[in-house]
């Protein structure tokens, strides 16, 4: 059975690993990707990549932004019987990851395997194991490697500081799911980079200079805020739709945020985008995430002075083990292949 194309896309990016602050192999990826194609990209200071397609007006532009970098980890602490303690990147809960296989990526480069676990993990010696706080001090790294001290972990060149990256455990499923880590937000990613594909094989002129952001530092709070030219009038982050309890998002539409923790998106913007769904037969669903903030919020805190929108696929179980459906992602590309060829918002 032949994948849909941007699935398949987005199971290469999800398995290379790229937490905030160590992106470089997956931005040098997405280089490849792109380098055959007539576009202009370059690295910004701080590691990201501003692919730029010009358009009929080059005095007013816009801002289309997803994210590669991803949750992880580093290494915190050596501990003397030779397991790990680890300090998070990004936001998540500790039991999101306890049984997780994990790799240490070490400053020379080289890379070890490890499991990530409750030091009281076995229940014929620890009677409470179900019980104890999943936290920063009972987190440990089981290193797949014959060490017992401290000194034996550092003398194969792990130390504090060195990244660790969780196993993204992708699949694809024949009913249309992929369920990975990391789908936020290289689903996104993903989708941008087809969206860019069909702009090329189609010759398409796009009314407005188009930028497209590949931010890495988006999950620690600060991957879209700088670097937006001051041409741009309307800046739209592609980051994913929240699923749970009183949402509206789910895995088959494509999500458009009205809210989130950072408050209102550009209500013109946010009309237009629903405008241009419903006149296109594009499913989707308009939602609020009360615990949610993307590189488009985070440019606005910068004090860039830009319409802002957000808009993605649908991902169930944010920030851990996390599935989404092909249809989602159709429906995200198709309003992105509309909203990249419409007017600006007006007002």
């Amino acid at each position: 059975m032949k994948r849909y194309e941007t699935m398949e896309l987005i199971r290469k990016l999800v398995s290379i690993p790229s937490p905030s602050g160590n992106t470089g192999e997956i931005i040098s990826f997405i280089e490849q990707y792109i380098k055959d194609w007539n576009v202009e990209a370059k690295r910004n200071h701080k590691g990201g990549l501003i692919i730029t397609i010009k358009g009929d007006d080059e005095k007013k532009h816009r801002l289309l932004t997803a994210h590669v970098d991803t949750l992880g980890a580093m290494v915190k602490e050596i501990k003397g019987n030779g397991r790990l303690k680890l300090s998070m990147i990004g936001g998540f809960r500790w039991n999101a990851v306890e049984g997780e296989y994990c790799e240490i990526e070490t400053s020379l480069g080289k890379t070890y395997t490890g499991t990530i676990l409750m030091h009281q993990t076995s229940v014929h010696v620890y009677k409470d194991a179900g019980k104890l706080e999943r936290n920063e001090e009972n987190i440990e790294v089981r290193l797949d490697e014959r060490v017992s001290s401290k000194e034996e972990v550092r003398e194969l060149g792990i130390e504090v500081g060195d990244f660790v990256s969780f196993d993204p455990r992708v699949q694809l499923t024949e009913s249309g799911y992929i369920k990975s880590r990391h789908l936020d937000d290289k689903a996104s990613v993903a989708i941008l980079l087809q969206l860019i594909k069909r702009i090329q094989e189609e010759n398409i002129v796009l009314p407005y200079t188009t930028h497209f952001l590949i931010s890495n530092n988006e999950e620690i709070g600060y991957g879209g805020n700088s670097n937006i030219p001051e041409e741009t009038v309307e800046y739209l982050a592609v980051d994913m739709g929240a699923i749970g309890d009183g949402q509206s998002s789910d895995e088959y539409t494509v999500s458009i945020c009205a809210k989130d923790s950072s408050g209102p998106y550009h209500y013109g913007l946010r009309k237009h985008l629903i405008q241009l769904a419903k006149d296109n037969n594009i499913d989707y669903k308009v939602d609020i995430y009360p615990y949610y903030g993307s590189d488009a919020s985070a440019a606005i805190r910068a004090g860039a002075d830009v319409k802002h929108g957000l808009i993605g696929p649908g991902i169930d179980a944010s920030h851990a083990f996390e599935r989404t459906h092909e249809s989602s992602i159709r429906h995200t590309e198709a309003l992105l292949y509309q909203y990249v060829q419409s007017t600006l918002v007006e007002g």
